[in-house]
């Protein structure tokens, strides 16, 4: 039965990518040729038999020797590894196909019952994106209404850059969400992978936590990995009707300082996205948003992050951390280095910027944060959450398919043109 659960988990990927057309097999041969070599070369090692073995594969990666030197060096040692779901050829026909199922940006979702846009409050800042477009990023399983009818909370999910929504918490949140009957989880696909203008970004978050608020009359929990957290202080700060819905924001791997460091994220300059740029530590995107007390939050929120070893936001450790949130308005802040919490337990480990997807206790203080007033707390918790590697109701199948997120971002930053030299300048409406 165990492994049964575990193949499940390895295909619910495969599922998804079956269901993206892909262009030709030679077509996707021919493009393949333009990754680095050592992600177009490699090849699929033998999946981890367990948890524990999984633990190894990543610590051998990155907490050892001779350490990746870019993002595309870890891509290809996730495949060699055995720690993705999927071969280089097959993400790339993903990146290159026409996005449908749970990962399309193109969902019929119907009028809400009050108008959202242009805009909900006077406040507000004018969208650049057509509400249809907008609208059609957010993706809404087949049994929303009924959850929402039996009073289950709404949860809006926010990607990772080169992700969509279904990438980034398939292996994780939508699956635990999913089966605990107080929540009604949604996500949002935003197209070209969140590699667009970050400002652009914000707009389908801000439109997607109006819209879900409208819906349902329910505030929401908001859970953002990575670039998504700062699309969604963006949407709080510029967006303000979008803190009248929102209960709770989970950060998981923010940036919200940018990243200092550059060796996984701009080898010669191949991954010159408009939100790499501007992901930058002090960049003018990260520089407008932490102005005017950007750099605290709007919402109560629960910051979780990995100081061992993000390997794509540094800082990452103590108040330093790009993860840190301030609090001068005093809606409530945690800011949880899982490491520090848990030291000396089994989750005193490695986990990558990623991995804290799958990380214990930030499952249980994400949770803990939407069944209470406030953000999440650990003395509620306690260090029991602390005694395993995974978030219970995870498996070691569903760690390589949170692990491919990192190949499915490596493959889409390269093939994301043209690259630009410049981060895009700052909307009038910010300045």
């Amino acid at each position: 039965m165990y492994c049964l659960e575990i193949l499940a988990s390895l295909l619910l990927l495969c599922v998804s990518l079956q269901a993206a057309p892909a262009p030709a097999p030679v077509a996707v041969h021919a493009r393949q040729a333009e990754l680095p070599g050592s992600l177009a070369g490699a090849q699929n090692g033998e999946p981890p038999s367990s948890v524990e073995d999984a633990r190894a594969k990543l610590t051998a990666i990155l907490g050892g020797g001779t350490k990746p030197s870019n993002i595309y060096d870890f891509a290809a040692r996730l495949v060699s590894s055995g720690l993705v779901t999927e071969s280089v050829s097959a993400i790339t026909g993903l990146v290159l196909g026409v996005l449908t199922g749970e990962n399309s940006h193109d969902n019929h979702n119907p009028d809400p019952p009050t108008p959202v846009f242009p805009q909900k409050g006077e406040s507000d800042a004018q969208y650049s994106v057509q509400e249809a477009t907008l609208r059609k990023a957010i993706f809404v399983p087949n049994d929303f209404d009924a959850k929402d009818k039996a009073g289950q909370q709404p949860i809006v999910l926010l990607p990772g850059t080169g992700n969509t929504g279904f990438i980034t918490f398939q292996g994780n949140y939508i699956k635990l969400l999913t089966a605990d009957n107080r929540f009604n989880p949604v996500w949002v696909n935003i197209p070209g992978y969140l590699l667009d203008d970050a400002q652009t970004n914000a707009e389908y978050a801000a439109y997607a936590i109006n819209y879900i608020g409208a819906m349902t009359g329910k505030k929401l929990g908001v859970i953002a990995w990575s670039q998504g957290n700062i699309d969604a202080q963006w949407a709080y700060k510029y967006w303000p009707s979008t803190i009248d819905v929102t209960a709770d924001h989970i950060a998981i791997s923010a940036d919200y300082h940018g990243t200092v460091e550059a060796n996984l994220i701009y080898p010669l300059r191949l991954l010159n996205s408009k939100s790499v740029l501007q992901q930058k530590f002090n960049s003018d995107f990260i520089t407008t948003l932490r102005a005017g007390g950007g750099d605290s939050a709007y919402v109560p929120t629960t910051s979780i992050y990995s100081g061992f070893i993000d390997e794509i936001v540094e800082p990452q450790s103590g108040e330093l951390a790009s993860a840190f949130i301030q609090d001068i308005r005093g809606v409530g802040v945690s800011n949880n280095e899982v490491q520090v919490l848990c030291k000396g337990t089994e989750a005193d480990a490695l986990y990558t910027h990623e991995g804290t997807l799958y990380n214990p206790i930030g499952y249980a203080l994400a949770i803990d944060a939407l069944t209470h007033d406030g953000p999440g707390d650990f003395n509620r918790i306690g260090a029991n959450a602390c005694n395993t590697y995974l978030a219970q109701g995870l498996d070691q199948g569903d760690l390589v398919v949170t692990e491919t997120s990192i190949l499915v971002a490596a493959v889409a930053l390269i093939f994301d043109k043209p690259k630009q030299y410049t981060e895009p300048a700052i909307q009038a409406y910010a300045k």
